[in-house]
């Protein structure tokens, strides 16, 4: 049992700080767009974004990022990027890194804005 409690404590923990850390990401990532006009990057499908997306965000599914990295513009530009829940977007960023974009935030999932 003090097992179990133990195990149930630290995974409270590890969401708490996770939150607390999207958040903050929410706060940089609303200062990058507002300030220097950074591009606002949805990774979700075609059917999630148009089912509703942040405003002003563009869509390139994470499926077809690897081809469209020629319409993002300039790779110095910072990006935002989001998802659902944090999987698709961490991929993306990886992606947008690989291909030279120097300015890359993974705000995670939507619900961190």
């Amino acid at each position: 049992m003090k097992i179990l409690l133990a195990v149930v404590a630290l995974l409270g923990a590890v969401l708490l700080v996770s939150q607390l850390v999207f958040r903050s990401r929410g706060a940089v990532a609303r200062r990058w767009v507002a300030q220097e006009g950074a591009l606002l990057l949805d990774v979700r499908s075609e059917n999630e974004f148009a089912a509703g997306h942040l405003p002003g965000a563009v869509n390139v599914p994470v499926t077809q990022l690897s081809t469209q990295l020629g319409t993002l513009g300039d790779k110095g530009r910072p990006i935002v990027v989001y998802c659902a829940s944090g999987m698709r977007s961490t991929r993306a960023s990886s992606l947008l890194r690989d291909a030279g974009f120097s300015r890359v935030l993974n705000l995670g999932g939507m619900s961190a804005w």
